[in-house]
């Protein structure tokens, strides 16, 4: 796929350090689903994946959380400048009915945000939104997630480590008090930390549930030849067979939520 420019048309912040931009590209916008990736090239400076954070008629947005060079450079870009967008890439969510928790972590909330929304778009799912993040300067799309609920469209709970709103503690010990509670959801979705997807992951086994969570990773080419987004022992690449990956194929990568790759393709310990 070529790499299309595309003016960015609203910039609208989210937090402390983090932006989500929307740009005009009505080709992604009628190809992209749920859960799919694209990547973003910043002139000059980098191309980096961004997960997409919703989904319009001729529009797209993804949600940058500045924590380097390029994201910086993204995170400082305006309305009607322009950046190279393609994609959209990878596997997305299959959507599942029924009771349904979705648990994000961090700015990896925004990504499960078109899910969320197509849930809701689709009725009669009992949908529970658990937003997890440090502080709740640093929580993302809190504001629509509590329009939802208000709404009635779905049960919101946030958790912060240092309690600043909602359940003070970690989402995945929020999930498990709700699953001890006796809540017996047909599908879990995730997105975060790969720390918080391993624990999701082992909670979910242990119930038997089904998880499908979003993975993030270094990618360079998104095509599935460079190989820099493998995951160890089953050489899956997170822009090919994911970056949506199934509990069947999560309990099986031993890497997870230990290592993750550098630009050199080098192991470093989470």
């Amino acid at each position: 796929m070529k790499t299309m420019p595309s003016r960015i048309i609203a910039v609208r912040d989210e937090g402390k350090d983090r932006k989500t931009i929307t740009v005009h590209n009505k080709e992604i916008a009628e190809k992209a689903h749920p859960g799919q990736f694209i990547m973003v090239w910043i002139p000059g400076v980098d191309e980096i994946p961004m997960g997409i954070s919703h989904i319009g008629r001729e529009e797209i947005s993804f949600t940058v959380h500045r924590v380097g060079e390029a994201t910086n450079a993204l995170y400082n870009k305006r309305v009607n400048e322009y950046i190279g967008v393609r994609g959209p890439y990878g596997r997305g969510f299959k959507e599942v009915d029924g009771n349904i928790i979705v648990i994000g972590g961090g700015t990896g909330t925004a990504p499960l945000m078109p899910l969320i929304r197509r849930l809701c778009e689709r009725g009669g799912n009992n949908v529970t939104v658990i937003n997890g993040a440090k502080s709740i300067d640093e929580m993302v799309f809190k504001g629509e997630l509590n329009e939802l609920a208000k709404l009635g469209k779905i049960k919101y709970i946030p958790a912060t480590e240092d309690g600043s709103l909602g359940y003070k503690g970690l989402a995945t010990t929020l999930l498990e008090n709700l699953l001890r509670e006796g809540e017996m959801p047909n599908e879990i979705y995730v997105c975060g930390p790969e720390v918080m997807i391993k624990r999701v992951v082992e909670i979910a086994l242990e119930r038997g549930i089904h998880v499908q969570a979003l993975v993030e990773r270094y990618m360079k080419c998104a095509i599935g030849i460079c190989g820099s987004c493998t995951m160890d022992p089953l050489g899956i690449r997170v822009c090919v067979e994911g970056p949506v990956i199934p509990i069947e194929i999560l309990a099986k990568i031993t890497e997870l939520g230990v290592y993750k790759r550098d630009s050199s393709g080098r192991k470093i310990k989470i």
